[in-house]
């Protein structure tokens, strides 16, 4: 798709967007003020579990109830899979302060080039509902016209109402917008909802629109 034939980006968020910094060793640290030994590598193994199902589960963060639910659950989950007998509500605060955010190289500067041209920008992700804050804390979040998540609207991607919802709040034709994602989930329900597609990074996209 050439820039000409665009009037909206939208654009994935978590791995598209920014990127979670290295956990490890603030959760290695952390549970060893507890009094817990374990490996970096038993740690990173329990982590995926817990993201994995944390990433399930995003869509249930609606509020600052179920997300602190949702949040705990997920604490709660990561201990387990480490076969450490702390509660989670204790170990919540170490948990929460291991999981750090950073923008993605070239980000930021794709992002400047894209409102440069006029056109409309939004995330579409799934995300909780704490999104906005995430976006904030990286610097991105005033390059975007709309912030839309799972937990917002109900639904995930690959669903492609979550883009069609979207585009409404955009007043954007699907056949002239654009979705830039770093998953089949992205690209499927772009497709399914008469968008273009490009793989992440969005540094590169950016290039190739303006070549």
């Amino acid at each position: 798709m050439r820039l000409a034939d665009l009037d909206c980006v939208t654009i994935d968020a978590y791995g598209t967007l920014f990127a979670l910094e290295d956990p490890v060793p603030v959760l290695e640290s952390g549970l060893r003020r507890h009094g817990v030994e374990r490996s970096p590598d038993e740690i990173a193994t329990a982590l995926e579990t817990e993201i994995d199902y944390y990433s399930a589960h995003t869509s249930e963060g609606r509020d600052t109830d179920s997300l602190a639910r949702l949040r705990r659950d997920s604490c709660a989950l990561f201990l387990s899979s480490l076969a450490v007998e702390i509660d989670s509500e204790e170990f919540l605060p170490d948990f929460a302060v291991s999981l750090r955010f950073r923008a993605e190289p070239g980000a930021i500067e794709g992002l400047r080039q894209l409102r440069d041209c006029g056109l409309a920008l939004a995330v579409v992700s799934n995300w909780d509902c704490s999104l906005e804050q995430r976006l904030e804390e990286t610097g991105l979040l005033g390059f975007f016209d709309c912030v839309v998540s799972a937990a917002q609207v109900g639904t995930s991607k690959p669903d492609p109402r979550i883009f069609l919802y979207t585009l409404k709040q955009l007043s954007a034709a699907p056949a002239r917008s654009l979705h830039i994602g770093d998953s089949e989930g992205d690209r499927a329900g772009a497709a399914a909802a008469g968008m273009d597609f490009a793989w992440a990074p969005i540094e590169r996209v950016v290039k190739e629109l303006f070549e």
